[in-house]
This record gives C-alpha cells, structure tokens and sequence, in this order.
C-alpha cells in the first residue's frame, strides 16, 4: 500500500464518534480488562499499553484518553500487511514506557468505527485526546517517522493538559508506588496545571518565564505557542467562524481564525494552504499579517514537521 497521508477534507464533517463513545463497555473474558492487539493472549504488561477493541469496547479507549493520548490504529484482518503495521506501532508505543498507549481495531469487524472514520485505507493511525480524534496517517510508515508523529502526539496533548502515564506491566511498581516519571521542570509543571483549569494567561506567563531562563527550551517554545492559540480560539463557534470566512475570502482575521480552528483541530495542511493561499491574493500590511500569523503556526506545529517544511517552500513561492 502507498503511504498516503490522510487529507483533513476527507474526515473534517465525517467524525462523529460520541454515539459508539457513550455504547456500554462488553465484559472482558476472564480476568484481563482486554486482549492484546490483533487478538492473541496478552503478554505481560500488554493489558496497560496495548488493547483490541470494538465497536462496543471503543468507548473504553475514549474514555482513557482524558488522561493519557491514546494512539488509534485501524487494520483489516483481510489484509495481513496491515495488520503488520500494527505490530510496528506496539513496538514504538512501548518505547514510551506508559506516555502513550495503542488501541486498534478490525473493520472488518468494527464496522460502525468503520463507517464512522470513512475508513478508505488500511493502516489508519489517528490519535485520542480527550475524547477528539485527530489524524495523524494511512499506510505503512518507517519506524523513524512513526516516533516523529509520537512526539507531536504528546506535544499536542500536553498543551491540553493531558499528561498522564499508566504504569507499565501487571505488577505494581515497588512500594505500590507509580513508575518514576522523567523530572519534568516546575515551571512547565505549572504551565500544565494551567492548561488544565483553563487559565491560559498562567500557562503564557509559566512558558515565557521558562524561555527567559532557558532560551533554548523547545518544549517550552512549543507549549507557549500552542497555548497562545488555545486562547486566541477560546470560545469561537467553528461553523460560525467557517461560514464568515467562506463570505470573506479575503478578510486577513476571518481566515486566520479557521487556520487557527484547524491547527488545533489537527488539520494542519489544510490551515497552512488556507494561509499561503491568503498571501497569494493580498497585499501590504493584510499580506504581512497573514505571513506572520503562518509563521507563528510554524512554531506551534513544530519547525521539524514535515509539514511546516512543505508550507515554507509554499510560502517562499507565494512571496516571490
């Protein structure tokens, strides 16, 4: 299969996944809260990191990702090759060591999941976070590429205060105590507990504090963007915003609100098309702003992103 990546136009309108969200969760078999990936007999550990689930468990992973990004991988049991991928992700997800955690599903049996995704190509990979689904690709990716997409996963989902992690194995860590997590700074610490409440000004104040004192601190760069535009996007109705901005194709601020809306909706293409396609068709300070707030965009997704890097030369042509 081709590595083709998932375009935001074929899921935006086409994700509606509060209905099998909300379906009763089915007994597991025996004492076990779920099967490893693919159906096999879980290993150890495999009950915390990894789960099958179905159009009547899905609700289950859900749930999990209010507190920890839940990795969503989409196979055919028809086609052995994707199943393959899957296996590649349980390895990579492990690497994490409890940041993340991987549930996949069978559309040839989840056929309301199925039906759902519109699912048109096997692997499928999005990822869960707090309950809101965000694409990430389809078909095989390198392993190196697949751990890429990981840390933006987890990028993303720190900036809306979802930092947790399940311990890894059966067996509790010593003591009854969690596994020790990564020393993470006190002023990113705060940032994440501001996120979480919803003071967005703390989490701007705690970010920039971290940058003063460390300037080369990319997390902190990358959570104080990202926060800047959970704030600028508070409390806009999306369908409003898309409705003034089809009226106003032109209008720099009307724009710049849907690329906002899509970015943090993890439609990053299509936010960065809208944006170069401004530049395009504006000019003076309307067509500096529009640079500026493309750019600031850049910081928020990430400067390595393959995307970002597709969008500078895009910009670059639209410029000159």
């Amino acid at each position: 299969m081709s590595d083709q990546p998932i375009t935001p136009a074929s899921l935006r309108g086409a994700i509606d996944l509060s209905g099998l969200a909300k379906k009763p969760a089915r007994p597991a078999a025996g004492s076990r809260a779920s099967g490893a990936a693919g159906g096999a007999p879980a290993g150890p550990g495999e009950d915390s990191l990894v789960r099958e689930v179905d159009d009547v468990t899905f609700g289950d992973a859900v749930q999990q990702s209010m507190d920890v990004p839940v990795i969503f991988a989409l196979y055919s049991g028809a086609r052995p090759a994707s199943r393959e991928h899957i296996d590649t992700l349980v390895g990579v997800v492990r690497e994490y060591a409890g940041r993340l955690v991987l549930a996949s599903a069978d559309i040839d049996v989840a056929m309301q999941i199925r039906q759902a995704l519109q699912v048109q190509q096997v692997p499928m990979v999005l990822a869960l976070v707090k309950g809101q689904p965000l694409p990430l690709y389809a078909g095989d990716q390198p392993v190196d590429a697949v751990r890429g997409v990981f840390d933006k996963v987890l990028e993303a989902a720190a900036a809306n205060g979802v930092t947790g992690r399940v311990p890894v194995g059966d067996a509790p860590a010593a003591d009854g105590e969690r596994p020790a997590e990564p020393e993470i700074s006190p002023l990113h610490e705060q940032a994440y507990a501001a996120i979480e409440s919803g003071d967005y000004a703390a989490a701007v104040r705690a970010y920039e504090q971290a940058i003063a004192a460390d300037p080369q601190d990319e997390e902190a760069v990358l959570g104080l963007g990202q926060v800047r535009l959970l704030q600028r996007t508070d409390g806009v109705d999306l369908q409003e915003a898309r409705a003034a901005a089809a009226a106003a194709p032109t209008d720099v601020e009307k724009q710049t609100v849907v690329a906002d809306l899509d970015v943090l909706g993890g439609h990053v293409e299509d936010a960065f098309v809208r944006l170069v396609d401004l530049v395009r068709v504006t000019s003076g300070d309307e067509r500096n702003a529009a640079r500026q707030h493309l750019i600031g965009l850049f910081d928020v997704v990430g400067p390595s992103d393959p995307r970002v890097k597709k969008a500078r030369t895009a910009l670059m042509s639209a410029l000159y």
